[in-house]
């Protein structure tokens, strides 16, 4: 397949992101790919979308793939509906990017495995987290070596279940192999305050989740979350961290307002320092994110650089796109590039079968009075 050409995608689903969020991000990218169509199960919601993105609009499956032969679906459906509309995208004959989890029950993210290795057809999976610009600079530095090998690492509301372990398992590396779980899940009640997702005023009960994660090689991570971590003047803090053998980092933050504290040591090996982390704009007034760059003092990397794969090629013809959506682009880049080159997304489905299976675990030790569950977890002994 030449790689000049774009690949043919369809939305496979309703949900609000795929109107908000995916539809412009693939029309944004009209070398990369195009978007054909879309599919929703009623036929007032695939209208309202396929006329909202300007594209033909089915509610059977079959004649959308026969009509407009799509090579990749991008699965977005209501949060209960993600394994079982997955699984249909793939028996469909689609290259898919699910959108996350991969599927609440872990047999039903195996079944979507499955079907997808018998057909020859690659998954990539939403997990855009470790996929933002500052995650990512962050395991650049990691990757070169600066900080030696990463001992233990914390996501303290940094996101939720799967959101948080993968970005706390980032920074031990997705190859770490995790091995037991324990979990405390605790309910409490708060007083009266803002939703800002809501965006009412009124008490609310808070879920608090907490787990141990051990690895195979003696590291650990940690995972703390609320479930108003997001939108709630109560619980405002925002971190990730790692602790490794030559430094640290801490991401400290309000919300999204984040700042990056990335430490090695002064070469009196006396004190820390600070890493300085840089944004590179697209003009010195702004525009969009050309790269993001660490200077560290190191000798032998005093410069660590990670390039923005979205960045104009020409001066002010590109977007302009948040944090986020340059992260979920990453996924949706990941996929194109193993379908055009037959290869493995960088993440794909077993990374996020794997943080699942993690949340379950956590939830699953709690309800067990914090016995440590062992892993790999058997999916039949998964609580409905």
């Amino acid at each position: 397949m030449p790689h000049s050409l774009p690949l043919r995608v369809a939305i496979i689903g309703t949900a609000r992101r795929s109107d908000y969020l995916y539809g412009p991000i693939l029309q944004a990218l009209p070398d990369l790919v195009t978007l054909v169509g879309v599919w929703g199960r009623s036929e007032a919601s695939a209208r309202r979308l396929g006329e909202s993105l300007g594209v033909p609009w089915f509610t059977d499956l079959d004649k959308l793939v026969r009509e407009t032969d799509p090579q990749i679906g991008v699965v977005s459906v209501s949060y209960a509906a993600n394994g079982e509309v997955g699984l249909m995208a793939v028996e469909a004959g689609l290259h898919v990017l699910l959108e996350t989890p991969i599927a609440h029950k872990l047999s039903e993210a195996d079944a979507i495995i499955a079907a997808a290795n018998q057909r020859g057809r690659k998954i990539e999976v939403a997990e855009q987290f470790h996929r933002r610009p500052l995650e990512q600079i962050k395991l650049k530095m990691i990757e070169a070596g600066l900080f030696g090998q990463v001992y233990s690492s914390f996501n303290d509301f940094a996101g939720h279940g799967y959101h948080g372990v993968s970005v706390m398992r980032s920074y031990l590396g997705f190859d770490a192999v995790p091995s037991q779980v324990t979990g405390t899940v605790r309910q409490y009640a708060l007083t009266s305050h803002w939703s800002r997702i809501g965006n009412k005023t009124a008490p609310r009960p808070e879920t608090q989740e907490h787990a141990t994660v051990e690895f195979t090689d003696g590291r650990l991570g940690i995972y703390h979350w609320t479930n108003i971590g997001y939108d709630s003047p109560l619980r405002w803090w925002r971190s990730s961290r790692f602790l490794a053998e030559k430094g640290m980092g801490i991401t400290v933050g309000v919300g999204l307002d984040v700042e990056e504290r990335l430490s090695l040591l002064t070469p009196d090996v006396e004190a820390p320092f600070f890493v300085t982390v840089e944004r590179r704009w697209e003009r010195v007034d702004g525009g969009a994110l050309i790269s993001m760059v660490a200077h560290t003092n190191d000798p032998i990397h005093p410069t660590v650089r990670w390039d923005n794969p979205f960045r104009p090629q020409k001066q002010g013809h590109g977007v302009q796109w948040h944090d986020d959506e340059i992260g979920v682009a990453g996924c949706l880049l990941s996929l194109v590039d193993a379908v055009r080159n037959d290869a493995e997304p960088t993440y794909g489905p077993l990374q996020a079968r794997l943080d699942q299976e993690i949340v379950i675990a956590m939830r699953e030790s709690s309800k067990a009075g914090g016995v440590p569950v062992t892993l790999p977890f058997d999916p039949a002994a998964q609580s409905v």
